[in-house]
């Protein structure tokens, strides 16, 4: 072989191992990949920036559930004897769940806007007509999934025969055809995101920083393809997330030399109180 054949025969061997590298060594990652750290049976979590892809999109926490080994809860102040709403650590506090996380909007007066059932009764108001985003979880009846996020606009939801005890309706993000069911606004807020996998596994996302929901709806589009559903709880100040520190063997850290822990338990954030939170607790 001459030497133009060895330089040719070389490059295509680093191309190969380069995309071999790709797809097996550990730590090298395609955009849309998410590394996981396992706290629990059943909940994942990590601290993901889409960087290339995304450009616009903030580091987000994410957390992934799967419903066979983790229950869902939604709490209402008012159905659990506080005469204001607390804030996300005294909600954890009250209630033991390792994961707590902010349902979706109310009114002034702490109203859940929309549809919300806790332990399979109406707390909250009518359905909103023009959200269709609708988070279910624990069925009270057979041979269906145990978490969802359903889609109101395909889906139906019996209001006076709830197929699940525990439901929260906020906006449509992402449907499973692929479109974004937010307007392209540009108003910029902090944004909790849960999703359904193609797996059944539920993802919520809690973004560190301000970013349109468009922006959000376009890089899960573009970049995470196993996301089934999305749909957008309360933003801005109201977005929160918690886990107990305890879970936590070890401590990561981000690329911006954040403490995982720190970042979940929520000590790096500012805390407002609030009227509906969902929480998480092993099976």
């Amino acid at each position: 072989m001459n030497s133009s054949g060895q330089w040719r025969y070389s490059v295509v061997r680093w191309i190969g191992f380069a995309v071999t590298a790709l797809f097996v060594l550990p730590g090298v990652c395609l955009g849309q990949h998410i590394s996981w750290e396992r706290l629990s049976e059943g909940l994942k979590v990590s601290v993901w920036k889409p960087i290339h892809s995304c450009p616009t999109v903030p580091t987000m926490l994410v957390v992934d559930l799967d419903p066979e080994r983790t229950r869902f809860s939604v709490h209402n102040y008012a159905q659990e004897g506080f005469t204001q709403p607390p804030k996300i650590g005294e909600w954890q506090h009250r209630t033991g769940h390792p994961l707590v996380f902010n349902a979706g909007l109310f009114r002034e007066n702490f109203t859940y806007l929309g549809l919300l059932y806790q332990s399979g009764r109406s707390v909250g108001s009518r359905r909103h007509s023009s959200w269709k985003g609708l988070f279910v979880a624990e069925p009270i009846v057979m041979g269906v999934k145990k978490a969802r996020v359903l889609d109101l606009a395909s889906d139906t939801f019996d209001e006076q025969r709830p197929v699940y005890g525990e439901v929260a309706q906020a906006l449509m993000l992402l449907d499973q055809s692929g479109k974004i069911r937010v307007r392209d606004s540009g108003k910029y807020a902090y944004q909790t995101i849960v999703a359904e996998t193609e797996r059944g596994h539920i993802l919520v996302f809690k973004s560190l920083g301000v970013v349109p929901l468009y922006d959000i709806g376009r890089c899960f589009k573009e970049t995470l393809p196993t996301i089934r559903r999305a749909m957008a709880m309360d933003g801005g100040s109201s977005s929160d997330l918690r886990i107990v520190e305890s879970l936590w063997e070890k401590d990561l850290h981000s690329q911006e030399g954040d403490s995982w822990k720190s970042l979940f338990s929520g000590s790096t954030s500012f805390h407002i109180p609030l009227p509906t939170v969902i929480g998480v607790s092993p099976r």
